[in-house]
């Protein structure tokens, strides 16, 4: 098969005609997004939940200067995130769902997570790609910035979670492993739809407290257990007719996956469902865009992170004893592979 060959790009011979705006407002995005983790970790849409106000109000309830409330709070107006009717500021609808407290879904943590151990991260972008990796992984934070990536993580696939529970068909499975499962949000989600389903969170110590609290304080907890281990040595629980990969394929290589899907096989009955969830992308890696920009986040925290495309996922499970079986979208960039043990 002769491979395509792109010729180089030949440069208009009207000059004028080229406008470097998109390329501007790419680099300008890092100032957005700043001001965004700021506004957040200031409380600015907090102090604009139960009702606008003006600069000086808003300057008082978050404890700001005058100058430093309008300034933030402006940017957050200028990228549509607050409203504005003269000196009076409002939360828009998404920042009165997401930032502001309960509603729909609480994104602080995510913001706070991103702000704290991602960012800086990002700063080192091109030196991680230029030298392989990371000089540290997410894996070697304490335990308290552990605690707030977490936390952050699971903002981020809530709304997948909740999809999980209402796009797979779970009547047919009573007892679920979730491996590596976080805080046990997936779990937790697929078990409150579905009340005949029993779960097990399988994760490492610092992660599994975290879930233990978590579980303990919902009116799931007898129903959702939690168990120490490694998803990657040692020995899996056995004895489930359904498993759950959720966020987890793309903290490794080609290779160390195959090896998990082997011993998430040889842990599985004939018939068994494997249900993996991430930010699968199309063949080239470049849809959906969230996922493909996702791959840095992996590249700065991950020796070997990354994203992984549908057919490359396939491709494996045909290798350690997995049928695919089919792909369900789930909500934002993330989607599900469902696959059957062999």
């Amino acid at each position: 098969m002769r491979t395509k060959t792109l010729a180089p790009k030949e440069l208009n011979p009207d000059a004028r005609s080229v406008n470097p705006e998109p390329i501007l407002q790419l680099a300008l995005g890092f100032m957005a997004a700043k001001h965004l983790l700021a506004a957040s970790e200031l409380g600015l849409f907090e102090a604009l939940a139960d009702s606008p106000t003006t600069t000086d109000g808003l300057a008082a309830r978050a404890g700001l200067t005058r100058r430093a409330a309008r300034i933030s709070a402006d940017a957050m107006v200028a990228l549509g995130i607050l409203e504005r009717e003269g000196d009076v500021y409002r939360n828009s609808d998404p920042a009165a769902a997401f930032l502001a407290g309960p509603g729909l879904a609480d994104l602080r943590p995510l913001l706070r997570f991103w702000d704290q151990i991602s960012y800086p991260k990002w700063i080192e972008l091109a030196d991680t790609l230029g030298r392989g990796g990371p000089s540290k992984e997410l894996f070697e934070l304490n335990e308290e910035q552990q605690q707030i990536a977490s936390l952050g993580i699971e903002a981020i696939q809530a709304g997948a979670a909740v999809a999980l529970a209402t796009s797979f068909d779970f009547s047919a499975h009573s007892r679920l492993l979730d491996v590596g499962g976080g805080t046990g949000s997936w779990s937790m989600a697929a078990v409150r739809s579905n009340p005949h389903l029993r779960a097990t969170v399988f994760e490492l110590p610092v992660t599994a407290r975290i879930a233990r609290k978590r579980i303990a304080g919902s009116d799931l907890a007898s129903r959702i257990d939690v168990v120490e281990g490694d998803a990657m040595s040692g020995p899996l629980p056995s004895g489930y007719d359904l498993i759950l990969l959720a966020n987890l394929v793309h903290y490794w290589s080609p290779e160390e996956n195959q090896a998990l899907l082997r011993r998430v096989n040889a842990a599985a009955d004939t018939g068994s469902r494997l249900l993996i969830a991430d930010f699968w992308t199309n063949a080239l890696h470049t849809e959906p865009v969230a996922a493909a920009l996702m791959a840095g986040e992996f590249a700065v925290h991950l020796r070997n992170g990354d994203v992984y495309s549908v057919a490359e996922v396939n491709a494996w499970l045909s290798e350690t004893g997995w049928q695919f079986f089919e792909h369900i979208p789930l909500a934002g960039p993330m989607s599900l592979v469902v696959a059957e043990a062999l």
